[in-house]
């Protein structure tokens, strides 16, 4: 699933206005216009993209391209337009590196960011994904959300990440 597909998808789920996603970017410390968030929310007229390169900071005749960067700092900025901001514990750093280190780890991110911005339990997840039709176990579920490199560290299909996209779909707007 590609960067595009995700924040369609949860613009959708979760019935953000365009105005609320130039926010969300913003409090993720990335500033874009109302017109760029439309082109990230457009998809490629040709659906055969697989040479797509999601690390390209550049704008294809598409539209502008959401890279993993991108995709995680609006994340970021969807928890914070949900939780409000955190204040750093003192000893801690300012910023945090991004946690997005290659393409198969942005749908646990993605998963993992979610749960925060929206205060879900495991359970809570469980029953979303139930929702859309997938089964999964709490620890298949917690493997998912370890960090990468842990020796239980599982993962995340696209399978998992459009059908939890699905079910917050059917929970919020069902």
């Amino acid at each position: 699933m590609h960067n595009h597909d995700i924040l369609i998808r949860l613009r959708y789920a979760l019935d953000i206005k365009n105005k609320d996603m130039v926010e969300i970017f913003k409090l993720g410390d990335i500033e874009v216009t109302k017109e760029e968030v439309m082109q990230m929310l457009t998809k490629p007229k040709d659906d055969y993209y697989d040479e797509y390169d999601e690390y390209d900071d550049d704008m294809d005749e598409d539209g502008v391209n959401c890279n993993n960067m991108m995709l995680e700092s609006f994340l970021n900025g969807l928890i914070i337009f949900k939780r409000g901001r955190q204040e750093p514990k003192p000893g801690q750093p300012q910023s945090q590196a991004p946690a997005v280190k290659n393409k198969e780890s942005v749908n646990n991110i993605l998963l993992k960011k979610l749960k925060i911005a929206l205060t879900l339990t495991s359970e809570d997840m469980i029953d979303i994904l139930d929702e859309a039709g997938v089964m999964i176990t709490k620890g298949e579920l917690s493997a998912i959300l370890r960090k990468v490199g842990h020796r239980n560290y599982k993962e995340c299909g696209d399978r998992y990440a459009r059908n939890f996209l699905k079910g917050l779909t059917l929970r919020y707007r069902g």
